[in-house]
């Protein structure tokens, strides 16, 4: 595997607008009882409280963007405890939101950097990781900056289960030929798809985010890619 220092570095901003009086108490309140441990190993337990979520299933979502994905698929699954990770904050204040809207006890956040939370978990520990048009970095010199790319998603396999998924979904046509190129060569990924419509059409608990409805309004087509971990 790659050395994770090698791999990484966050590029673009930071936080958006101004946050409201609501947002801001959202950030100081609600944000550090879901926030992700600072130190130690992550697992189903040091992450939600006591020795019974020992074998509580895990899932991460990379860059959720304002959070209606992770929390609809946290409210559609209780049982299940989600990971988000997201440097934007004012995406994280989008996440609190439904956390205190749905009374979603099975999410815990991470502002910053997936990969930082990806290194502490344990190998073989993942369900399934959820990663929803990323930034496609769409100019050549820029191509090392994307997601998809040997160091990071060495660390992703090296994290799921056997058998688990890996989910991409994508609007941009650079990042769909990229990833079908890097995925290509992968022996640790295998594609679920078998015919076109397996990844032109989202699957039923795949819910839409809000970058895919920008996207068809602006007449875009999206792409929904499924690898099992090999």
């Amino acid at each position: 595997m790659n050395d994770p220092a090698t791999i990484r570095r966050l590029y673009g901003r930071r936080q958006g607008h101004k946050l409201r009086a609501g947002q801001a108490s959202l950030v100081d309140e609600l944000l550090p009882r879901v926030s992700v441990p600072t130190t130690g190993p992550l697992t189903a337990e040091t992450l939600f409280g006591d020795a019974k979520e020992r074998g509580r299933p895990l899932e991460l979502e990379i860059g959720f963007g304002a959070g209606e994905h992770l929390a609809a698929q946290a409210a559609a699954r209780a049982d299940i405890g989600f990971i988000g990770c997201e440097p934007f904050l004012n995406g994280v204040v989008g996440a609190l939101g439904h956390i205190e809207e749905q009374s979603l006890g099975n999410v815990r956040l991470h502002m910053g950097d997936a990969l930082d939370v990806l290194e502490r978990l344990p190998d073989a520990s993942l369900s399934r990781v959820y990663l929803l048009h990323p930034d496609p970095w769409p100019k050549a010199r820029h191509a090392k900056r994307r997601m998809v790319n040997p160091g990071p998603l060495d660390l992703i396999a090296a994290k799921l289960k056997p058998g688990a998924e890996f989910r991409l979904g994508t609007d941009d046509p650079t990042y769909c030929r990229w990833a079908t190129m890097v995925m290509n060569t992968r022996r640790d990924f295998a594609w679920t798809a078998r015919a076109p419509a397996d990844f032109l059409t989202r699957p039923a608990d795949w819910p839409e985010t809000r970058y895919e409805r920008k996207a068809r309004r602006h007449g875009h087509e999206v792409w929904y890619f499924t690898y099992r971990r090999v």
